[in-house]
């Protein structure tokens, strides 16, 4: 795959460095970086609420990006996507609006990964507390993986909500979701799947998950920040509340009463970031257009060379093993912290992250403060593997 030429970030300066952080974030390509400019240059208004000729055009590229993101999850309805400013965003709508909805009652369990994200946890927190609710943590294998038979035992009928990442962001390992929703479901419990590390790796069918939510970020599907989707079945959506209220989202308002509007804008109150949407969507197209079929071999070919080369440094130790991942891999080495071993990587040239990935309740299980995490996408090439491979041997030869 020869996508680097597509992202002028690679270009732009003479001291790039290799990037491998890109499970925080992804470059943008110049397709999406021309749609920025073009938009603001040529078609920049408010939408849905004006007369003239630009409203008209943004309202009919923002709907229009509504579709494609429907079309990208395979989603039944263009209805059902709602646009977030990322997967924290609509993790949290769904969290909330539950609060009033009636569907979790005091005494329902909550059940999530051991190894969530704490956007996947914080927020089913602070509802359990509210509502009386009991969060409960599904654990790990001793090899951390996802424990199916621990979770089809703490499945009764008191769960309401299962709420579990498609991919690990700290460990790099895909959960069986298409089980785990299956069991969830035979049990009467909703399904939120956090896709944010699997929606640029792997083709996306809400259909075939079999899910109620699914929640990603735009920032990590070479899109801009601040932009996402939550995808919910419609009679869902249309059981849950409004959670922010304001612009757009009513019907029709008095001082008696106000009445609200038609999915998917009664979650959408206010200006929502236009440019941002329409611009995600031209990021979806263009990962639609690489291909997943050629994103997958390409990414696993820098991956298991990745998995290999840092396989046979002494004393680093790989979580989850050598089982096969996604798009990233986390490793310790007992002795040395992780930020050191980060700095000095970004002093050679190579930009990984370093510390608990916002996993911090796996950390504590695990009894370490964090790991180095190398995570690929599209525009990285098998040199980038070589050369951080090779800072990395340096920086632990500099710090044992």
């Amino acid at each position: 795959m020869n996508a680097r030429a597509d992202f002028p970030f690679f270009s732009a300066v003479d001291d790039v460095p290799v990037y491998l952080d890109n499970a925080a974030t992804t470059q943008k390509p110049a397709c999406v970086l021309d749609a920025v400019r073009n938009f603001y240059e040529r078609t920049n208004a408010n939408i849905h609420r004006g007369a003239h000729r630009l409203s008209r055009e943004a309202t009919d590229a923002h709907e229009a990006a509504r579709s494609s993101v429907a079309q990208f999850l395979h989603a039944p309805s263009a209805r059902e996507v709602l646009f977030t400013s990322g997967c924290t965003e609509g993790i949290n709508l769904v969290a909330q609006t539950l609060v009033y909805s009636g569907l979790l009652k005091a005494g329902d369990d909550i059940l999530v990964s051991s190894d969530a994200h704490h956007s996947n946890i914080v927020p089913w927190q602070i509802l359990a507390e509210r509502v009386g609710a009991n969060l409960r943590p599904v654990p790990l294998t001793p090899d951390l993986h996802f424990d199916m038979q621990a979770f089809l035992s703490m499945l009764n009928r008191k769960t309401r909500m299962v709420a579990i990442p498609v991919v690990s962001n700290a460990l790099g390992l895909r959960l069986p979701v298409e089980d785990i929703t299956k069991a969830a479901h035979d049990a009467g419990a909703l399904v939120l799947l956090d896709g944010a590390q699997s929606a640029a790796h792997e083709p996306t069918d809400v259909q075939t998950l079999g899910c109620d939510f699914f929640a990603f970020s735009g920032h990590k599907v070479y899109a801009p920040t601040g932009t996402g989707v939550l995808w919910g079945r419609q009679e869902l959506l249309e059981m849950l509340p409004p959670w922010k209220t304001g612009g757009e989202m009513i019907h029709e308002v008095s001082f008696e009463r106000t009445s609200f509007n038609q999915l998917p804008f009664k979650f959408e109150a206010g200006t929502p970031n236009i440019c941002g949407d329409i611009t995600l969507a031209v990021a979806l197209n263009y990962i639609r257009h690489l291909g997943f079929s050629a994103i997958h071999a390409h990414e696993q070919s820098l991956i298991s060379e990745l998995c290999s080369g840092l396989g046979q440094l002494p004393h680093v130790q790989l979580l989850g093993g050598a089982s096969a991942r996604a798009s990233l891999v986390s490793v310790h080495v007992p002795g040395v912290h992780h930020y050191d071993l980060g700095t000095l990587l970004d002093q050679m040239g190579i930009a990984v992250r370093t510390g608990h990935h916002c996993c911090q309740p796996l950390m504590q299980s695990l009894g370490i403060t964090g790991t180095t995490r190398f995570s690929v996408a599209v525009y990285n090439h098998a040199s980038d593997i070589e050369r951080a491979l090779q800072a990395f041997d340096k920086a632990l030869s500099m710090l044992r």
